[in-house]
């Protein structure tokens, strides 16, 4: 068992070597890490939840396991793995496990561990394995962050890329890097190296449906699952229901189809977006709206036959929504008025509904721009919300119709103003 540790170890110190793109989460990492509750990082693999982690720890004297290590997995002993730990790193004064669903009953040994006064760091890539079991187990005991693949900020500062646009060429030059990366999407590793893009995710794709899910749920229909799967990537931003769902794949069983959309929830694949209705029973019956955790996994999907830039908008901003702390189903909704107008997003806070959200690519057509406003103030109307926002590639002006105002910003400056 030390022999592992050291090589944990190694590894440790090796990634501690390198330099990594400061991410925005860090702005409440010192309450985040201050806190003597166990700190849980949950999100998508390849994300960059262990290097987050490791940025948070860098300075402080931190043990490290890997669970995503077999020969960690094949040989754990709690007794051996802990004399281990006091071998390999003296004096500790916190505990990073990385990737900690990867072991069965990890919650047991979690728990014990806290008790006996140890400062954990937990990562991994399961919400319900973490959260739910957590929240069972460990009630009141844990403090959780959740880390996206990089946002548009993150990515221009990582390209040091600049925000300015007052010259056409300096404007240009922005539009392209914001166009990378509505179309590329923000995983970490392939930044920087775009025609790596479409096989790096597809394998990466390939890997959550296979390992994640396939293999830890042990299930023998994977055909069915990878179906619904890429069915899923090929309409999103799109609302569906579990019975037509079933019904257009030919699942022979719609409790097995939930099961797996709760699968490919779980793993931060998917999420899925609720109708607001003030009646939950209501709320639950509607139609939900499929978003994916990055628009790079549209180009690596092989269902994709045509370019719907609208759409690839609409998850962009769904995914900077969740990143400002919005949770699905708590205070991030989407809605439909009583004639069958759309709001792209609904945001609450507590019981009221405090901004409404529509994204439209392109404004520029006279009939279009009507469209988008009138469904924006007729379902304004009926939340009794005034606080209106389209979001466009590149149209920024305000709004004034019928004694209320509508903010229109592209995308990038919405970003921008936020990160300022």
């Amino acid at each position: 068992m030390k022999s592992i540790i050291l090589a944990h170890r190694q590894e440790r110190d090796s990634l501690l070597q390198k330099a990594y793109q400061p991410r925005e989460y860090q702005k409440r990492a010192s309450a985040f890490m201050a806190s003597p509750l166990i700190k849980l990082i949950t999100g998508p693999r390849r994300a960059g939840k262990s290097v987050f982690a490791l940025l948070l720890l860098k300075e402080k004297n931190f043990a490290y396991l890997n669970f995503d290590d077999e020969k960690l997995l094949g040989k754990f002993d709690e007794d051996a793995v802990m004399q281990a730990l006091q071998e390999v790193y003296p004096g500790y004064e916190y505990l990073m496990l990385d990737e900690i669903q990867n072991l069965d009953h990890w919650d047991l040994w979690v728990s014990k561990l806290y008790r006996r006064g140890h400062n954990l760091l937990i990562t991994g890539s399961n919400a319900k394995l973490l959260s739910s079991e957590m929240g069972t187990v460990l009630t009141g005991r844990f403090v959780e962050m959740e880390i996206l693949p990089f946002s548009l900020t993150e990515c221009l500062n990582y390209r040091q890329a600049s925000w300015a646009e007052d010259l056409p060429d300096e404007r240009a030059t922005l539009m392209l890097q914001v166009s990378d990366y509505m179309h590329y999407g923000g995983y970490p590793e392939i930044i920087n190296s775009r025609e790596i893009t479409e096989s790096y995710l597809h394998s990466l794709f390939d890997s959550i449906i296979l390992k994640d899910i396939a293999k830890r749920y042990k299930i023998r229909k994977t055909t069915e699952l990878y179906q619904l799967a890429t069915y899923l990537v090929s309409m999103f931003c799109s609302p569906f229901t579990f019975s037509t769902l079933a019904e257009e794949l030919s699942f022979s069983s719609k409790s097995t189809l939930q099961k797996f959309c709760a699968y490919l929830e779980q793993t931060y694949l998917f999420f899925y977006l609720p109708r607001y209705n003030n009646k939950l029973k209501l709320m639950q019956k509607a139609p939900q709206k499929a978003y994916i955790v990055d628009n790079g996994f549209l180009v690596s999907s092989a269902f994709q036959t045509s370019e719907n830039r609208g759409r690839l908008l609409e998850n962009l901003v769904f995914l900077e929504l969740l990143r400002r702390k919005n949770k699905v189903s708590e205070n991030i909704f989407y809605y439909h008025s009583r004639n069958n107008r759309e709001t792209d997003f609904v945001l609450r806070e507590k019981f009221q509904i405090v901004q409404l959200i529509q994204v439209c690519y392109d404004m520029t057509a006279p009939k279009t721009a009507k469209r988008e406003v009138d469904s924006i103030m007729e379902c304004a109307a009926e939340l009794k919300c005034d606080n209106m926002l389209i979001i466009t590639w590149e149209q920024d002006t305000v709004i004034e119709k019928d004694d209320k105002r509508i903010t229109v910003l592209p995308f990038h400056r919405w970003c921008k103003a936020y990160s300022d």
